[in-house]
């Protein structure tokens, strides 16, 4: 018997890590994150690149033109006209600031790396929190897949 099952989407996720940072995620954990985030019905791609604090601040000036390294800088990838390649774009992670964010925000660093994974993930999908109510759009959301994970509301 044949069933007409379509295969379901995947997300394709190249992990790069570039920091002898310690508590870092294993790469099995920062795939499942990204996949948790990834609804689509289309394969894609997408690269982790997780640094320490010289790359993030080199690219939070470059890029956003501010000092310092931030947790997770998204860069959402455009194909030119004609080329669909399905890479949905690189994050960035940096692990001492989110180390440190977890210390100061009591949070279970696991927790936090989910949080900064899920986050940058709906980033490159196109949500964004500048005007309030995207905010509230794109935090629902985060909430929604973190509860699925098993994490708290990062909000709380």
């Amino acid at each position: 018997m044949r069933t007409n099952r379509r295969a379901s989407p995947t997300l394709r996720t190249e992990v790069q890590l570039a920091t002898s940072a310690d508590g870092v995620p294993d790469r099995s954990r920062l795939k499942a994150w990204a996949a948790a985030a990834w609804p689509s019905e289309e394969s894609a791609t997408v690269v982790i690149r997780v640094v320490d604090e010289a790359e993030g601040a080199e690219l939070n000036a470059t890029f956003r033109h501010k000092k310092g390294a931030t947790n997770v800088l998204s860069f959402p990838f455009e194909a030119p006209p004609g080329l669909d390649e399905g890479h949905l774009g690189d994050l960035v992670i940096c692990a001492p600031v989110v180390a440190r964010e977890a210390v100061e925000q009591g949070k279970r660093p696991e927790a936090h790396w989910a949080h900064m994974v899920v986050h940058g993930l709906l980033h490159l999908q196109g949500f964004d929190h500048i005007e309030e109510a995207d905010a509230r759009r794109m935090e629902a959301r985060e909430k929604e897949i973190l509860k699925g994970l098993g994490y708290n509301d990062p909000y709380e």
